[in-house]
């Protein structure tokens, strides 16, 4: 089984989540991150029924990998 790479993404604005796989068109919404991967889970299942299964497959890449950096954006403004 290959697991598949979830971002999530906090709403700061309204509250609640949103759950994406990057490489698939498919989106899910909720109150939480739980119930944002519920939601996930039942929009892939759509995707893959309209699409097909080798769509989807095709679609992944390779996770990539993320690195977190001491540097703050406004550091980059010259003044």
């Amino acid at each position: 089984m290959r697991r598949l790479t979830v971002e999530v993404i906090p709403d700061v604005d309204f509250g609640g989540f949103t759950a994406r796989v990057p490489d698939i068109p498919a989106y899910g919404e909720g109150a939480t991150e739980d119930q944002a991967i519920a939601d996930l889970k039942e929009a892939l299942m759509a995707y893959v029924e309209a699409f097909g299964l080798e769509d989807a497959r095709t679609r992944l890449n390779q996770p990539v990998v993320l690195k977190e950096l001491d540097l703050a954006l406004e550091d980059l403004v010259r003044a």
